[in-house]
């Protein structure tokens, strides 16, 4: 078997969450704390309660509503897919599913560059042998039409050529327009066709500028591409679902923070850069944040961490009602 329908769902969720916290954060400015969230009433009936669209509060201070729409992050270039060659950029998707993004992303800002088009990506597992179709994933259909004006995309590669003869090429995640040009174009010259392996350094934030061509192009591939098919978003609702009903204190409404503990011992997180501004927090950082913007004590937050780590103490002492995936 391929991957583990479990860890596809895991990792959709940590999608899910990563999302909806940047959302928050990233807005242009958070609502007045006016209206004190709704504690449980006393004839909750746990076990057999769901909460609907309905049931959810509309932008309660600072929560934001199910009705309220997310501004999308990109624009699609104006004109054709840029400037054509005959040559094709092949992947896999590696890792689990909440890398997929980041590696569609990558490898759709590659063929742009190389003005190369973008054979779909299989789905590889962490086992020798583990593989699946993208589309037992995802929409095929959907992720091809998104492209559309941005990259040529094909289902195949084309049977006369050998995937043997393919040069492999290891590019960094968010790959920028200078390394692509440096590194991965004069092998795409010699060879025809290349194929991707994305590598994930340490630490690879790059600041927030100005936004050029190729960040509206990597947000699209990010957050515009991928669809999951019908039977896997269902259960994926129903996982959401569960999360909004065990956070009945909050009316059904909940934080989700990507917190990595693994990631803040290594070398990137140490420190600040050269303005000074970290690229790392720990839970107790993210705990105080939370606090300061006007969360309340009894505010449900779900960390994307596997398992509790000691570290994550302080974050359950500001919040009580705080859980691991």
């Amino acid at each position: 078997m391929g991957v583990d329908l479990r860890q596809v769902v895991a990792g959709v969720l940590t999608l899910t969450m990563f999302v909806m916290l940047i959302h928050m954060i990233k807005r242009d400015h958070f609502d007045s704390v006016q209206d004190k969230l709704p504690g449980a009433t006393e004839d909750f009936s746990f076990e057999n309660s769901k909460f609907d669209a309905t049931h959810v509060r509309k932008n309660i201070g600072l929560w934001k509503g199910d009705a309220d729409q997310l501004n999308p992050c990109w624009a699609k270039p104006s004109g054709d897919d840029g400037e054509q060659t005959e040559g094709f950029v092949t992947f896999s998707l590696t890792n689990g599913p909440e890398y997929h993004i980041s590696q569609i992303a990558d490898a759709v800002i590659v063929a742009r560059n190389l003005g190369a088009t973008l054979v779909i990506p299989d789905i590889r597992g962490s086992q020798p042998g583990d593989k699946r179709n993208f589309e037992d994933i995802y929409d095929v259909d959907v992720f091809m039409k998104s492209m559309e004006g941005v990259v040529r995309v094909v289902k195949d590669l084309p049977a006369r050529i050998s995937t043997h003869k393919i040069a492999a090429v290891k590019v960094p995640n968010r790959v920028t327009e200078d390394y692509i040009a440096k590194h991965v174009e004069p092998i795409y010259r010699t060879k025809g066709n290349i194929r991707l392996a994305t590598y994930f350094p340490s630490i690879n934030m790059r600041k927030a500028g100005k936004k050029g061509d190729s960040d509206s192009i990597a947000c699209l591939a990010m957050y515009g591409s991928l669809e999951l098919q019908p039977e896997m978003r269902d259960l994926v609702n129903s996982m959401v679902e569960r999360l909004r009903t065990l956070s009945r204190n909050s009316d059904g409404q909940f934080i989700a923070v990507d917190l990595r503990v693994e990631m803040l011992s290594k070398k990137g997180c140490q420190g600040s850069d050269s303005d000074g501004e970290k690229s790392c927090f720990n839970a107790q950082e993210i705990a105080v944040f939370l606090r300061k913007i006007g969360y309340e004590k009894d505010t449900t937050v779900y960390v994307t961490q596997s398992r509790w780590d000691s570290s994550l103490d302080s974050l359950k002492d500001l919040f009580p009602k705080t859980y691991t995936k």
